[in-house]
């Protein structure tokens, strides 16, 4: 879906009709002991002092990830979801419909499916909504893969184990087009995605996930020239391949598990792409890790520190050129409620060749704030 930017009239308008929607279906519930349908919204807005290299944020004030979504069910045996979402890139407005799908509520054996359009289950980060993350910026790796926030038309099937250690398989089928915007080549459907993800317990005050994502894109991106003009590109892969395997791992621990009051929380994600293009000659990669570490000192008081890193073989028509980019992003969120985040972070990029102006610093504050039904965030 190609995205356009929306007068402030109109996206009122498109808000209000969601509004008036979610108030006549759940007026409209013919069983009452099912849930009724739930709309819920977030603010996200941010100043920033300058752009990162491939961040989402605009330089000055401007609004983030902001949503609106409305949830219910159809039925007994399934559910629907719709959700609206704008932010600003270039001063502009742009409003998108970012989710509209159906889902199974009764298949035996563990099974779900999904139809639709939502955000892939490739990585870590990818599924959960951006304002909803531990930081202003997504990982580089993120960034740089999925354009920050990959959702796509498709069709998923996830298989949950009954075993007593947390256990899903997933496997997705999508158009791909939200990925890779402009190609040289393309096949329908464009991706494929098979995910496994675990998880357990360890004693009361301690908790682990692991995850495996593998990614088979068929759409190939058409390689920049380096005599046009560089525009800055919002959404969709900045670097991409026919191949692309992740793996993630987090561990969590809160005393007396209670982890509302303090938590310690330590995430690390890989990446590696293959195959870049019909030029490649089995030697170029792309490759982008993160490593962060999250402390809540208390309810309302979080710390953070991310490092992040970056190389890949940037396709300039049949040749490539080297990128090399690491970045360090420190924060300190103060959460008054579980519904508000003011978050102050401090982000230095440094050590790249073939990147505008990478060498940089930047002072971001957000504020987040949450209104209404929103779903639960992931581990």
């Amino acid at each position: 879906m190609v995205r356009r930017s929306l007068p402030h009239r109109s996206l009122a308008a498109l808000l209000a009709g969601v509004a008036a929607l979610a108030g006549l279906s759940s007026g409209a519930q013919a069983q009452p002991r099912q849930p009724d349908w739930q709309l819920g919204g977030v603010l996200d807005v941010a100043a920033s002092s300058r752009e990162i290299a491939f961040g989402q944020r605009d330089k000055g004030l401007g609004l983030g990830h902001s949503d609106v979504s409305l949830r219910g069910p159809l039925g007994r045996a399934l559910s629907a979801q719709f959700t609206l979402a704008a932010h600003t890139h270039d001063s502009k407005l742009e409003a998108e419909l970012e989710e509209a799908w159906v889902e199974t509520r009764t298949l035996p054996a563990g099974l779900q499916l999904r139809l639709g359009r939502f955000a892939s289950q490739v990585g870590r980060l990818n599924e959960q909504h951006p304002h909803a993350d531990d930081f202003v910026e997504r990982p580089l790796l993120h960034r740089a893969f999925f354009g920050g926030h990959w959702f796509d038309d498709g069709l998923r099937l996830n298989w949950t184990a009954p075993t007593p250690v947390y256990l899903r398989l997933g496997a997705e089928v999508m158009r791909g087009h939200q990925l890779v915007h402009e190609v040289a080549s393309a096949r329908s459907p464009g991706a494929f995605t098979l995910n496994a993800r675990t998880g357990g317990d360890l004693g009361v005050g301690s908790s682990w996930q692991l995850g495996l994502s593998w990614l088979h894109n068929r759409r190939e991106a058409e390689p920049e020239d380096p005599a046009a003009p560089h525009e800055h590109e919002a959404h969709g892969a900045h670097f991409s391949g026919k191949r692309t395997a992740l793996v993630d791992l987090t561990w969590k621990w809160a005393p007396q598990g209670n982890n509302r009051q303090r938590q310690l929380a330590i995430s690390t994600e890989i990446a590696r792409i293959r195959g870049i293009n019909r030029h490649d000659t089995g030697t170029q990669r792309h490759t982008a890790g993160t490593l962060a570490v999250v402390w809540r000192h208390t309810q309302a008081w979080e710390f953070g520190l991310r490092t992040d890193w970056l190389l890949a073989d940037h396709p300039h028509l049949s040749d490539f050129d080297p990128l090399r980019l690491r970045e360090q992003a420190l924060m300190v969120a103060w959460k008054p409620t579980h519904a508000q985040a003011l978050r102050l972070q401090f982000t230095t990029q440094r050590d790249a060749l073939d990147v505008d102006d990478a060498a940089r610093r930047s002072v971001q504050l957000q504020y987040v704030l949450n209104f209404g039904a929103h779903g639960a965030h992931s581990y």
